[in-house]
Order: structure tokens, then C-alpha cells, then sequence
């Protein structure tokens, strides 16, 4: 049987792939997909921490379902947010975005 302490070490380095991806990414569509990465990370503690302790199933579920739903919302407003940008600049590179530059 494996321990927290391995389930910890895999949610910990897929937050910091994911914190990677969102720092040294120029395209903001590998940005959101980086910070979907985070949320999925989150998610996984939520469950690994609900069987390993004494918490219970249902808890745990609603905490991963509201995440859910917030990586949803934010996937959804993110790539509105792309999308007009693109059609206002012709990039999604964030290095070449100066929206607020006159």
C-alpha cells in the first residue's frame, strides 16, 4: 500500500509542471491549458487527502466539483478573452499583446 507521502510528491510535481507551463509559456492557449494542469493537481489532493484521512466521501467530492466547475469557468472566460484578442491583434503570443500601449 502506498502512503500519502507518494501521492503528495505526484499532485506536488504536477503543480509544478503545470506552475512551469504558466510562467515560461509565450501562447496563452498553453497558459490555460498550464493553469488547468494546477487545477487538476488540486483536485487530486482533494481525493487522495478524503481516502487517506478521516474525512468524508462526500466532502471531498464537493470541493472537486466545485473545482471543476471553476476550471471550467475560467477555461470558458479564458478563451473568450483569447479569442477577441486574436481578432483585435492577430497573435495569441503574450510578448507581442500591447492592448493597453497608445
Amino acid at each position: 500500500m502506498m502512503s500519502i507521502n507518494h501521492f503528495l510528491i505526484f499532485t506536488t510535481l504536477l503543480f509544478l509542471i503545470g506552475l512551469y507551463g504558466a510562467l515560461s509559456r509565450r501562447n496563452m492557449i498553453g497558459i490555460l491549458m498550464s493553469i488547468e494542469i494546477m487545477l487538476n493537481a488540486v483536485n487530486l489532493n482533494f481525493i487522495f487527502f478524503s481516502r487517506f484521512l478521516d474525512v468524508p466521501a462526500e466532502t471531498a467530492q464537493v470541493f472537486a466539483i466545485f473545482v471543476i466547475v471553476l476550471a471550467a469557468a475560467t477555461a470558458a472566460v479564458g478563451l473568450a478573452i483569447v479569442l477577441q484578442i486574436y481578432r483585435n491583434q492577430k497573435t495569441i503570443y503574450t510578448d507581442e499583446i500591447d492592448l493597453l500601449k497608445w
